[in-house]
């Protein structure tokens, strides 16, 4: 016995949308952007789809839902023509290639969190080369402002300049009475405020202390050997990262920003007289020099 069921001929928009599995509003979206033939209207001025407009729909949805762009679709359609997989097959060996990176960067940043969770939000946000340097140091020795500093360091000079700055922060975590001494000069400098006068004696009496206090921590790292150990770094960093043409050195980031530009874009507020001190202490560090000293 056969059936009295005869399928339809045509639909209209909303059975071909539910067919399919979207919304007669992304039907008419295809149409829009001329990814799907509009077909012709009936009697009723309603779209009227067919076997062929089906079989396009189909093809469509299937190409979306794996993550082709819909422009993408259009034109492996329009370049290719409908009936041919030579278009498509270009599209999917593209998103392929596009997955592949995105999977990457998933890894990365999976990688990046457990990092995170493992060292401690503070430590994990450094690279490896620089906590590395910190690894030896008891749990809870360095300071999140110590941390806050080895951050943007990194980011002005790299991480080879955030490895050598960590030996600072490794001898005073070590040294109680270093750290004390760097504590109360800290507290001195930040009382330069804008309170205070450029040619206030303070501001050079604090720029005396901050010279005798570094090389007083200059010498404590001679004497650790941590300076050797700043030696290794440049060799290791260098093992890591070859010279290349375009540097000179490998030492540099790419598409890094320049030391001088990260500086300028990194707001510290200071008070004039603050500068000043910090000025008049380089100005003591430089008549330490060998090359001042040999001056007649």
């Amino acid at each position: 016995m056969h059936s009295s069921f005869m399928p339809p001929r045509q639909v209209k928009i909303g059975d071909a949308a539910a067919f399919a599995g979207t919304t007669p509003r992304a039907v008419r979206h295809y149409h829009e952007i001329g990814l799907l033939p509009e077909p012709e209207r009936g009697g009723d001025d309603r779209r009227r789809y067919g076997y062929e407009d089906m079989i396009r729909l189909l093809w469509i949805r299937k190409m979306a839902d794996a993550g082709i762009a819909l422009d993408d679709i259009r034109d492996a359609f329009t370049t290719a023509g409908a009936d041919s997989g030579d278009g498509v097959a270009g599209i999917l060996e593209r998103l392929e290639d596009t997955l592949a990176e995105q999977e990457a960067e998933l890894r990365r940043q999976r990688t990046a969190v457990q990092r995170m969770r493992t060292e401690g939000s503070r430590m994990g946000l450094l690279s490896d080369f620089v906590t590395e340097r910190l690894k030896s140091l008891p749990e809870g020795s360095l300071r999140q402002a110590d941390l806050d500093t080895l951050l943007v360091t990194e980011r002005i000079f790299g991480p080879l300049g955030a490895a050598v700055q960590a030996t600072r922060f490794v001898v005073l975590a070590t040294h109680p009475a270093l750290r004390e001494e760097s504590d109360r000069i800290d507290a001195a400098e930040e009382a330069l405020d804008d309170s205070v006068a450029v040619d206030d004696p303070r501001v050079a009496q604090v720029a005396v202390e901050r010279h005798a206090f570094e090389n007083a921590l200059h010498a404590v790292i001679e004497e650790s050997g941590a300076d050797e150990a700043d030696d290794a770094l440049f060799d290791a960093w260098d093992a890591l990262h070859p010279a290349t043409a375009d540097d000179g050195s490998g030492r540099r980031e790419a598409g890094s920003m320049s030391a001088f530009e990260a500086i300028g874009k990194m707001p510290y507020d200071f008070s004039p007289a603050r500068l000043r001190c910090m000025e008049l202490a380089a100005e003591l560090s430089a008549q330490d020099s060998p090359a001042a000293q040999n001056t007649p």
